[in-house]
């Protein structure tokens, strides 16, 4: 098999062998849309990158990974092979794919409370999900490196390597059990901002204080100069504790409707301007050509509203 036609242009049954498993997500899924055996895809995949001289894909545990070339090169040919496609017709057999899970990251709290809840109907569907919780800045770390679909971040991604659209706004409350809230002279926290909650003990999700640190300053106007008394790295066990009289901390409202509203928390201050944090769908550019992908990606922002 050689590289190039004998007109000199590159094999158009090697970029079409591509753009089936760059669709697919693997090299068995990829054979099944084309009607190739595996052995043939990857001795096509690997004769494309020889002459194109750069790799296509990076393998996973469970199919591959597209590289920021492959995205690219996919967005250029995909148009005029499909178009070819339809003129020739297509040969191939007409067999379903199973999909590939799609690997969806983000907070823990997030993924729990107010993700994963509204992709159910999808389950039901058919599409498969591989999720991974964890910290915004390492999973779009691991976006980028191609271990990811897609990531919901509660920080605003840097670069053009991948595109963010907005998912929610978290708006934060200083919270308390009624036990706790009333050992503190609300007028007073109201009058001399934090000086009333000396002695009481913090509990925040990071030993930086994230959270907390931020309302400090943008409520109080001053920065928070204590260490925490908790710190445990889940803001639904924040919560929990907290319920139970173990402290004080900043939560997002998303995660304490519900206790608010019983009154098993209650909110210390209700400010005009609360802070407010934006959470962002990410994925790669041109990377979410799975049908599931794009399924879940669209439910998610179908529904962000009512985040």
């Amino acid at each position: 098999m050689t590289d190039r036609n004998s007109d000199g242009n590159l094999d158009l049954n090697q970029l079409r062998t591509f753009l089936a498993v760059h669709r697919a997500g693997s090299i068995t899924a990829g054979a099944r849309l084309i009607g190739l055996s595996q052995p043939t895809v990857t001795t096509q995949l690997q004769a494309l990158e020889k002459r194109l001289g750069y790799r296509l894909f990076d393998r996973l545990p469970r199919g591959v990974a597209a590289t920021d070339a492959a995205v690219e090169l996919a967005a250029r040919v995909a148009g005029p092979l499909d178009a070819l496609g339809g003129i020739v017709g297509d040969t191939a057999p007409a067999q379903p794919i199973t999909q590939p899970p799609v690997r969806l990251a983000g907070p823990a709290e997030m993924l729990a409370v107010q993700a994963l809840p509204v992709l159910a109907p999808l389950i039901a569907g058919g599409v498969r999900l591989n999720v991974t919780a964890g910290l915004s800045e390492e999973l779009l770390a691991g976006l980028r490196a191609g271990h990811y679909d897609l990531v919901v971040s509660t920080v605003r991604p840097r670069g053009r390597a991948v595109v963010a659209e907005p998912l929610a706004d978290e708006e934060f409350v200083l919270v308390a059990a009624p036990a706790i809230a009333e050992r503190i002279d609300v007028a007073r926290l109201r009058a001399e901002g934090p000086a009333a909650l000396t002695g009481v003990p913090l509990v925040s999700y990071a030993a930086d204080l994230p959270i907390l640190r931020r309302y400090w300053r943008h409520v109080f106007g001053v920065r928070l100069a204590a260490d925490a008394a908790v710190v445990v790295a889940d803001l639904r066990a924040v919560a929990a504790l907290v319920t139970a009289g173990g402290g004080i901390s900043v939560l997002p409202r998303y995660l304490c409707t519900a206790r608010l509203a019983t009154g098993a928390l209650v909110a210390l201050l209700e400010p005009e301007d609360p802070p407010i944090n934006t959470g962002f769908l990410v994925r790669r550019p041109g990377a979410t050509t799975r049908p599931h992908i794009d399924l879940v990606h669209d439910q998610l922002l179908a529904v962000r509203h009512e985040w």
